[in-house]
């Protein structure tokens, strides 16, 4: 009795490939590879078996998913992602190095932070001037991440990755040796650059390889990553300004890229085939941003994206002077309050990836987005009523564990939607958080003038950017019109 399509017949003997998979093929985990054309049209009727890295077979199913054959045909299981086939072992492996590279870019803009007081004094300049090299180095992020993101929909994801980290370390190397502040600001600029591909990359290999329920565990992962990094880097700046001058800390970067480079080259497959990869032309380019931007859920979750960006950074860049300044914290002591808000950061991502399966990632950001917004006018109203530190610290903890459920729905939600073009839709992703951020984050600086910053500024600032993201959930993405999940 033949075989249907998407069937082997269990009792009949294995066919000569399988023996073959069986006895020769490597006992490690990879993702599966694509058929090539020439053997898919010998057959058009049945589907053939193919060979995978991972010394199975697999073949395709009527309804377009994917069967992985082990060592017993007859139970292999429907894969409907190629990431489904990946055992735990190498799951966890791509979820540390694509943490990794994610973090790249959070580091390269905070671990100077705890420095700004001491650029300030060496460069002879204003805190504004300072900040501005912080600015630069997010416009960088956010440009890098347009130009990125597209490409690994053309060329695949190893080649842009592999290129911009590069030019990540060129620039690190040569922050390090600025003479002066508009030389260090021009290296920031292109760090910035360097850094942008990993954070979009990440996200789009992953929705290569996963979709539904497991998109969100695998995304809030790097969310996680993307929330706590920029709180833990200006911990581990000021352990580092410690051990040498903030000059060291650009010639970590640079260690830093080159380990991401390495781990690339090495560890990280191409995970966009040539069959599934965009066309080429600037058209092509042209439609797929078309198509991710005419999409109104992905507008508004874009707007609530780079809104919970701007009232983060908006915080990270005013408490160097906050705290050390204001409130008299040395370096360590700051280092320790960030360490304490990432807490809330954790807690918050990992809470929202199970609440976002259950009860889907729009009705999180309901409530996620209400608390930004509440903790935002409570630092306000604790200022004015002279509480000081602690006044200030315990909402801002609340805040900051609101960014944490905010985060990964956001990813979410952009990019279940819109799997063919993960690339292009993750660097909108990014350029907006970042880039919007860049423009945001000083406005605490400017509104103080001489007088030093404030909580009350620096919340102001947090509170109007809570305020458009919670507009924008409800009136633009209408949590209501939104499905539920796939499992």
């Amino acid at each position: 009795m033949g075989a249907s399509p998407g069937r082997i017949d269990s009792t009949a003997p294995p066919p000569e490939l399988w023996k073959d998979v069986v006895s020769d093929a490597p006992r490690t985990d990879s993702i599966p590879v694509v058929a090539s054309e020439d053997s898919a049209a010998d057959e058009p009727q049945t589907p053939q078996p193919e060979r995978t890295a991972t010394g199975s077979i697999r073949i395709p199913t009527a309804t377009g998913a994917i069967r992985t054959l082990g060592s017993n045909p007859a139970t292999a299981p429907i894969m409907l992602h190629p990431g489904d086939a990946i055992s735990l072992g190498r799951r966890t492996l791509y979820i540390i190095l694509l943490g990794a590279l994610t973090a790249l870019g959070p580091f390269t803009i905070d671990l100077y932070l705890p420095a700004f007081p001491v650029l300030e004094q060496d460069f002879q300049t204003t805190a504004a001037a300072i900040q501005l090299t912080l600015t630069g180095t997010m416009i960088g992020f956010s440009l890098g991440q347009l130009v990125v993101g597209p490409l690994s929909d053309k060329v695949g994801r190893r080649v842009p990755l592999i290129a911009v980290t590069t030019l990540h370390v060129l620039a690190s190397v040569g922050a390090a040796f600025a003479p002066d502040l508009g030389l260090l600001s021009a290296a920031r600029v292109l760090m910035g650059v360097g850094a942008a591909a990993g954070g979009v990359v990440a996200m789009a290999i992953v929705r290569d390889l996963f979709g539904g329920r497991r998109l969100v565990v695998m995304l809030s992962r790097l969310a996680l990553v993307s929330g706590v990094a920029p709180v833990v880097a200006p911990l581990i700046g000021s352990w580092l300004l410690t051990l040498m001058p903030w000059r060291g800390i650009f010639v970590v970067l640079a260690a830093y890229g080159v380990l991401m480079l390495l781990s690339t080259i090495l560890f990280i497959p191409e995970t966009l085939p040539v069959a599934r990869r965009q066309g080429s032309g600037g058209a092509t380019m042209l439609q797929r941003y078309r198509s991710v931007l005419s999409d109104r859920v992905f507008i508004g979750v874009l707007v609530i994206g780079g809104m919970t960006f701007s009232g983060l950074f908006s915080y990270l860049s005013a408490s160097p002077f906050l705290f050390q300044v204001t409130h008299g914290l040395d370096a360590q002591q700051y280092g320790l309050l960030f360490a304490v808000n990432s807490l809330g950061v954790v807690v918050g991502v990992q809470t929202a990836s199970r609440l976002a399966a259950r009860f889907g990632p729009q009705w999180v950001m309901a409530y996620s987005t209400a608390v930004l917004l509440l903790a935002g006018i409570a630092i306000i109203v604790t200022d004015q009523l002279g509480l000081g530190l602690w006044g200030t610290v315990i909402p801002l903890f609340v805040f900051m564990t609101a960014c944490g459920f905010t985060f990964p729905n956001v990813q979410v939600l952009a990019l279940d939607r819109h799997g063919k073009a993960a690339g292009t839709a993750a660097s909108i992703i990014g350029a907006s958080n970042f880039g919007v951020a860049a423009l945001i984050s000083p406005i605490a600086g400017w509104l103080s003038h001489d007088a030093g910053i404030t909580a009350t500024t620096m919340a102001s600032v947090m509170v109007v950017c809570a305020a458009i993201g919670t507009l924008s959930l409800w009136f633009v993405v209408r949590p209501r019109t939104v499905g539920m999940l796939a499992p």
